[in-house]
């Protein structure tokens, strides 16, 4: 999926938007995600996931081609985990909103 996709899914899914009004609403978004995770905080997004961004430091590795040894620049890594909701989306047939109902019922009796 692209982003032109994603701006398409808005357009046709919302209605009320023009296809200039739905591609800034998905740019804004985007926008939004990298300022807070370039301020290093994370991203929680209810029963999608979290985004965050580690520290990796700088370490030993070795060139795949010729077996020699380099040294990896310590650089920040963006990882995402998967909320339960969305794994269990993924991994199992029944409809979505099946999924909802399920979940807001845990836990409640």
């Amino acid at each position: 999926m692209t982003k032109a996709d994603i701006v398409q899914a808005v357009y046709a899914r919302l209605g009320g938007f023009s296809k200039k009004e739905s591609a800034d609403l998905v740019d804004l978004v985007f926008e939004t995600m990298k300022e807070t995770l370039g301020r290093g905080e994370k991203i929680k997004i209810s029963g999608f996931g979290n985004f965050v961004l580690r520290d990796k430091r700088q370490r030993q590795g070795r060139n795949p081609q010729t077996g020699d040894p380099i040294t990896i620049t310590e650089r920040r890594v963006l990882s995402f985990k998967a909320s339960q909701l969305l794994k269990m989306a993924l991994n199992d047939e029944r409809h979505p909103s099946e999924l909802e109902a399920k979940a807001g019922s845990n836990g409640s009796g």
